[in-house]
C-alpha cells in the first residue's frame, strides 16, 4: 500500500512502499493522489498494478526519476537566480569601471587646470613684487 500525505509543493516528497506485503485492501488506481503535485500531468508516475512486481518496480523507478527531475528543476532555478545576481554584479562592476575611468579623466583635467592656475598665480605674485619694487622706487625718488 502506498501512503501519501499532503505536502507543500516546495518540499521534497519521499515515497515509501513495500513490494513484499501486497494486501487486498489496496486502493483502486483512480484513488491514488498525485505523488508529485508540482509535476506536469504527463510527467506524473502512473499508479502501479499492485499485483505485478514489475509494475511496482517501474513505479518506484519512475518516482525516483521524478524526484531527480524535481531536484534538477530546483537546481536550475537556483542557478538561474545566481546567474541573474552575477549579471547584476557584472553590470555594476562595468558601471563602476566606466565611472572610475571618467573620474580619472576628470582628475587629469583638474590637475592640468591646477598646474596652469599655480603657474598663473606665481606669475601674478612675481608681477606684484615687481610693481611693489617700482612703487617703492618712485616713493623713494619723490
Amino acid at each position: 500500500m502506498i501512503s501519501t500525505a499532503s505536502v507543500p509543493a516546495d518540499k521534497p516528497v519521499r515515497i515509501a512502499f513495500s513490494l513484499d506485503n501486497a494486501s487486498d485492501d489496496t486502493p483502486p488506481e483512480d484513488s491514488i493522489p498525485l505523488v508529485f503535485p508540482e509535476l506536469d500531468q504527463q510527467l506524473q508516475p502512473l499508479p502501479p498494478c499492485h499485483d505485478s512486481l514489475e509494475s511496482m518496480q517501474v513505479f518506484k523507478q519512475h518516482c525516483q526519476i521524478a524526484e531527480e527531475y524535481n531536484e534538477v528543476k530546483k537546481e536550475i532555478a537556483l542557478l538561474e537566480e545566481r546567474k541573474k545576481e552575477l549579471i547584476a554584479k557584472l553590470d555594476q562592476a562595468e558601471k563602476e569601471k566606466v565611472d572610475a575611468a571618467q573620474l580619472a579623466r576628470e582628475f587629469e583635467v583638474l590637475m592640468e587646470e591646477n598646474r596652469t592656475l599655480k603657474l598663473a598665480q606665481s606669475q601674478c605674485v612675481e608681477q606684484l613684487e615687481k610693481l611693489r619694487i617700482q612703487y617703492q622706487k618712485r616713493q623713494g625718488s619723490s
